[in-house]
């Protein structure tokens, strides 16, 4: 059945329980089917694994079929709250942001490993590595400079960003009041505290 004929089958389907794994794109069908009228059960991958027949072809669409049918059933399944829209823009500021962390580090790391070529060992110490990089710059072939100034403007440029979306983040905190009583907790701060909401639902 292609995609887009989906929610027109779901539509006309008598209200049911609808079991689902917790991927990509499921908090939206499932928000989508329970104004259908239908219970949504959404349940972590690994939760589900444990169902799927051994001995039968491996993972496959019946077969993952047939393992939700069975995991939803049991009484005991552990099942992961359907997040709104606002959750989820939040969870995609939130990996915006720690994509641009993770950026930041890996052009950290090449620095690092570029002056390593030339004798140069820097601590892991962001501050370290620029003031040493700052020291010695001079020393370094034109082409090696060049490149150290690349990668130092990229950095300052992805933080930059990652300041702005401190302070998305630090605004939506304010204004959200899960987020403000998770504040209250010793060393739980903007970035945490809208995270947590991102994930979970906080009373």
């Amino acid at each position: 059945m292609p995609r887009t004929a989906l929610p027109e089958l779901i539509a006309n389907l008598p209200p049911c329980t609808i079991g689902m794994e917790a991927c990509s794109g499921a908090h939206y069908w499932a928000r989508l089917f329970t104004r259908y009228g239908h219970n949504v059960r959404l349940m972590a991958p690994k939760f589900v694994s444990p169902y799927r027949l051994a001995g039968k072809a491996g993972k496959n669409d019946a077969a993952d079929a047939l393992a939700i049918c069975e995991a939803v059933r049991r009484p005991h399944m552990r099942f992961v709250p359907v997040k709104d829209e606002e959750q989820q823009s939040m969870q995609c500021l939130h990996r915006t942001r720690q994509g641009f962390i993770e950026g930041r580090t890996a052009s950290y790391n090449r620095l690092r490993g570029l002056v390593s070529e030339f004798g140069f060992i820097a601590p892991q110490r962001t501050e370290s590595l620029r003031r040493l990089v700052a020291e010695h710059r001079e020393n370094l072939t034109g082409w090696v400079r060049q490149c150290i100034d690349t990668l130092l403007e990229h950095i300052d440029a992805i933080e930059l960003k990652i300041a702005e979306y401190d302070r998305i983040l630090a605004t939506i905190a304010k204004q959200d009041s899960r987020s403000q009583n998770l504040m209250k907790l010793k060393g739980v701060g903007p970035t945490t505290a809208s995270a947590l909401v991102a994930n979970w639902h906080c009373s």
